[in-house]
């Protein structure tokens, strides 16, 4: 699902139109990217947090030449699923398909 999708999707389940629902998804994204870039962390119950999270100093190879390369450190955004996004998408199995 890209994009128009879900804001198709959301508009029928809000009962908005294709616009608005745009526009507030745009409005949550904007938001969320601009907490997460100032170090703090956004979250969403149920579904998960976003967050920035340092990634150390590492050496890489060059695929093309296989020459060794130093890759610095850097800071990235990182998401953690909530549990009842976790248990949604890989439900655990019940203690009678166990045996």
């Amino acid at each position: 699902m890209n994009k128009s999708e879900l804001v198709e999707v959301a508009a029928q389940e809000a009962g908005i139109t294709k616009a608005a629902a745009d526009k507030a998804l745009s409005a949550i994204i904007g938001a969320v990217v601009k907490t997460v870039a100032k170090g703090e962390s956004v979250t969403l119950v149920g579904f998960g947090t976003f967050k920035s999270a340092q990634r150390a100093a590492r050496t890489g190879k060059n695929p093309k030449t296989g020459a060794t390369l130093k890759i610095p450190a850097t800071t990235v955004p990182k998401f953690t699923a909530g549990t009842a996004f976790k248990a949604a998408v890989a439900p655990k199995k019940s203690a009678a398909k166990k045996k």
